[in-house]
């Protein structure tokens, strides 16, 4: 598997814009302590093991965004993890969260398009042993109108990666996520982190592998390990996903 780049084109810049100003499901929100979220899209081998074993050691636990199509494939960051680990994951007490079934595109795809796949992973999840999943990550962060329309009364909440903060207003059909990316990517989510305090805000962070020598849209167990200690020093509540959104109402 290649790597792939949503469409970064002045088009796709605009579709994702306007997409944010419809089918829209405002999250209404006043609270008390900041709330984390440590998320992992595509779930690879590494995220599963070393990712797991950093939230672990400290008492908390993540969310795994998985395309089971993706199961035992090779790709950019690695192996991809199969049933197994999603099955030791949730019952360590991991949220096991969808995908779509092939990574598809959901900002260029069709809603039949995007409905047949994510109904596809869903069946495989339920065959793994997930039967239901409440939180939602669109591959690529890639969104439109479409998709929103098609998958915005079936999840608690789909995210982006568009980054920003969960704040009273925003869009729980297209909630943004700050990444941890990149040589920089600990410091940027630091900021983040520190601005959700200031604001008692959600922050949803992604990564994909963690790895001593992570691929670039990974991050390696330090970092991880150094943002979770930071979040529980700073009074957050560290929630995955779904426990986040049920604690809006959502």
């Amino acid at each position: 598997m290649e790597a792939y780049s949503a469409d970064r084109s002045l088009k796709g810049k605009l579709r994702r814009r306007i997409a944010r100003l419809a089918q829209r499901r405002p999250v209404r929100m006043a609270l008390e302590r900041p709330m984390i979220s440590f998320t992992f899209d595509d779930m690879p081998v590494t995220a599963a093991l070393a990712g797991a074993r950093e939230l672990e050691q400290r008492g908390v636990r993540g969310t795994y965004y998985v395309s089971t199509g993706l199961a035992g494939q090779t790709g950019p960051m690695g192996v991809y993890a199969e049933a197994e680990d999603a099955r030791r994951l949730a019952a360590a007490g991991h949220e096991i969260a969808c995908h779509t079934f092939s990574h598809l595109d959901c900002g260029q795809a069709n809603a039949a398009a995007i409905v047949g796949d994510v109904d596809r992973n869903s069946e495989g999840l339920k065959a793994w042993g997930a039967a239901y999943t409440e939180s939602f990550a669109y591959p690529y962060g890639d969104v439109s109108i479409p998709a929103k329309r098609a998958l915005g009364g079936r999840f608690r909440t789909l995210r982006t990666v568009q980054a920003g903060l969960v704040e009273d207003g925003a869009d729980a059909n297209q909630l943004p996520a700050v990444g941890i990316e990149g040589p920089e990517g600990e410091a940027a989510a630091m900021r983040w982190l520190d601005r959700a305090a200031e604001r008692r805000a959600w922050l949803i962070l992604y990564t994909h592998d963690v790895a001593e020598t992570p691929s670039a849209w990974g991050c390696t167990p330090e970092a991880l390990g150094h943002l979770v200690d930071a979040a529980v020093a700073r009074g957050f509540d560290v929630v995955t996903a779904a426990e986040g959104a049920r604690r809006l109402g959502l």
